[in-house]
């Protein structure tokens, strides 16, 4: 069964729930110290660049792959993406495989040998900043900018993986999603590591115009941040009148998209989902279901470009 994200993880403060899992967080802290060990460098013949993040889930970075993958190949690099293959990720493993190059195999030291062996310059991963056997020429640690670092813990009292004063370690912050004010993140970063780069991102629909926003709209998903996905249609005026939300990287069944159907007949509304979410429900249960194709803007990508060129 696959679980959602708890609750308590992303209130303001920790509440009781968050200390009182304190103690089992001391295996997280003990493998982060063994991270901090020398890694093993990537071949001189290809360069890496890693999108992972601290925060579990929900941070962009798959659509941030393919954005940099398109940005790259626009300058004439030979690109390829990366990405451990998990059983329950098949989502985005068919976007990245539409929209790129992709190198999926259990490990990711075996889909970097693949991508020398067929001369790629530069390997781009979806996800991997706590791989101890992947040393990255350039890293990037993903946040959206609703949830941040939630209550601030490691996992299993928060959802962070490391402690945020790791950031420290990486070369340069992305922060996703909504085109809000992010200034109160950003000291919060600057006060860790005055240094560090910030990039910022928002969604961008780029089929709106083919919905009548004077319908009534069911939306649902199975992804780590739903907010993201509400806020960037109620942005662009959708009247959405019932959102039913499914645990990141859900896989659907005939009865799911039953009752999806049966509510929108009821309430007389129009079906949208994600595009990660449209791409694994089966071809014979999409008719009557669209999805919102989004495409990641980034504010600073000229300075972007000019950061990786200094790097790679």
């Amino acid at each position: 069964m696959k679980l959602s994200k708890p609750k308590f993880w992303d209130l303001k403060k920790p509440n009781y729930l968050s200390y009182l899992f304190l103690p089992l967080t001391i295996p997280l802290v003990i493998n982060n110290f063994f991270l901090s060990f020398k890694k093993i460098k990537n071949d001189k013949n290809i360069k890496t660049i890693c999108l992972g993040n601290i925060y579990v889930g929900g941070t962009s970075k798959t659509p941030l792959t393919i954005k940099l993958n398109q940005i790259l190949q626009k300058l004439h690099f030979k690109t390829a993406t990366i990405k451990k293959y998990y059983k329950d990720q098949i989502d985005e493993q068919k976007l990245l495989s539409m929209k790129s190059n992709l190198y999926c195999r259990k490990k990711r030291l075996d889909a970097l040998d693949v991508a020398i062996k067929d001369k790629i310059d530069i390997a781009i991963f979806d996800d991997g900043l706590q791989d101890r056997h992947l040393k990255y020429d350039l890293s990037f640690v993903c946040f959206n900018n609703i949830n941040w670092i939630g209550n601030g813990l490691l996992i299993p009292s928060g959802p962070l993986r490391e402690k945020l004063k790791s950031i420290s370690k990486y070369d340069a912050i992305f922060l996703n999603g909504n085109d809000d004010n992010n200034s109160d993140i950003k000291n919060s970063i600057k006060k860790i590591d005055p240094n560090i780069k910030i990039f910022e991102t928002y969604y961008e629909p780029t089929n709106h115009q083919e919905f009548n926003i004077e319908d009534n709209y069911l939306i649902f998903s199975g992804i780590a941040n739903p907010d993201s996905f509400k806020n960037t249609l109620l942005k662009k005026k959708f009247k959405i009148i019932k959102e039913i939300n499914f645990p990141d990287h859900y896989q659907y069944r005939k009865k799911d998209i039953e009752k999806i159907k049966l509510i929108a007949e009821n309430i007389k509304a129009k079906i949208i989902t994600t595009e990660k979410d449209f791409v694994k429900i089966p071809k014979e249960y999409l008719n009557n279901i669209n999805f919102l194709e989004i495409d990641i803007i980034i504010k600073q990508e000229n300075e972007l470009i000019s950061f990786i060129k200094s790097k790679i």
